[in-house]
């Protein structure tokens, strides 16, 4: 087993990583319960191929298991599904000293942390993420929200898990769709200060989605460890560090919400494009290499993940993609940060971008053949 600590300060946990921890979830988790039952919040896919191995798993160290099976998709992070987790928690009467199960991908896992920091003023909570973009990304961190109308993740609250378990086995069970959206955060490790693990995913990126055990586990163990780096050193992103892994989320985040936050466009793979747009933006000002970010381009390409604008056929132009960035969480004093790169593993915050700039760029991209 990969073990990988996480120090936030006063609220250190451990993320670990082993093929089989689902199978052994209740083993994992007994010691951070503090009664006779636990309470699971899930969505159907999930409970469809994994509660009975769970709840067996629980059953099996003395524990019963109370379940809260929610929606599949995007849609789930809303305020209707929140006051529906909330009232579900209060009528298992969870105290605050109990930890809450999250088992599922950054859906399940947002909405059941953002739940947990806010009945009776903050429950603990233990994420068992079942997705890779949950297992590379979301489930380590203590980031959890809800979207609104307004734009995506604008509701939430910083609040760390007690224990993560990543069991590389669920992944089998997920559509090569899902897969791909989650090595884009995969590779976003390598193109924020890691250009050799970039090259890495360049070697092994087909090897991986194509489902070899070793490749998954070396990725998820490497993404959650240089995750855990930067969330230590600046847990509430107030030192400009942890800005660094919102690399692709400005682009991708407006583009979601062009998309209206549906299937046409997952979380992951708006990262993806978002990474590449990211890169030909920065080539354009001068900052690295053309062929560079057509390097960047390529790999997401090649992996089938969209590295264009032209594959989502938008009926709009650069200015109202633009506008949706208005709305992000990172605006500060009426700026927009941006996430840029001097290079493959170059990346860093640029704080002078005129959203004006980024709209030419994004016609530019739009009429791209």
């Amino acid at each position: 087993m990969a073990v990988i600590p996480v120090a936030i300060a006063g609220a250190p946990y451990d993320v670990r990583i082993e093929a089989g921890l689902l199978a052994r979830a209740g083993e994992q988790c007994r010691p951070f319960v503090r009664k006779d039952h636990v309470a699971i919040i899930t969505d159907e896919n999930v409970a469809a191929q994994w509660r009975d191995v769970v709840a067996a798993s629980f059953d099996a160290v003395g524990l019963r298991s109370e379940w809260l099976v929610l929606p599949a998709g995007e849609s789930t992070k809303s305020w209707e599904q929140l006051a529906r987790v909330i009232d579900w928690l209060l009528s298992q009467e969870v105290e605050r000293k109990d930890n809450v199960v999250a088992l599922g991908g950054g859906v399940i896992g947002d909405l059941t942390g953002f739940a947990a920091s806010i009945v009776k003023r903050g429950c603990g909570f233990i994420q068992i993420p079942t997705t890779l973009l949950a297992q590379v990304d979301s489930s380590v961190g203590g980031k959890t929200a809800i979207n609104t109308p307004a734009g995506k993740n604008l509701v939430g609250a910083f609040h760390q898990p007690a224990l993560v378990l990543a069991d590389p086995l669920a992944l089998d069970t997920l559509p090569l769709r899902d897969v791909r959206a989650g090595y884009a955060e995969v590779v976003k490790y390598g193109l924020i200060d890691d250009a050799p693990f970039f090259e890495w995913c360049e070697v092994n990126g087909a090897k991986l989605l194509g489902g070899d055990r070793a490749a998954r586990e070396y990725a998820i163990a490497h993404s959650v460890a240089a995750k855990a780096r930067i969330v230590a050193a600046d847990e509430k992103e107030t030192a400009g560090v942890r800005a660094l892994l919102n690399l692709g989320h400005t682009f991708g985040h407006a583009l979601e919400a062009e998309t209206g936050f549906t299937e046409r466009l997952l979380h992951g793979e708006g990262v993806a494009l978002g990474m590449a747009l990211a890169a030909r933006f920065s080539a354009r000002q001068g900052l690295m290499l053309g062929q560079d970010a057509e390097r960047v381009a390529a790999h997401i390409g090649a992996v089938g993940l969209p590295a264009s604008l032209k594959a989502l056929d938008l009926a709009c132009d650069g200015r109202k993609l633009a506008d949706h960035m208005l709305h992000d969480k990172k605006m500060d004093g009426g700026t927009l940060p941006f996430l840029l790169m001097r290079g493959i593993g170059g990346t860093f915050l640029a704080r002078d971008v005129d959203l004006g700039d980024i709209a030419c760029f994004l016609d530019e991209e739009l009429a791209r053949g």
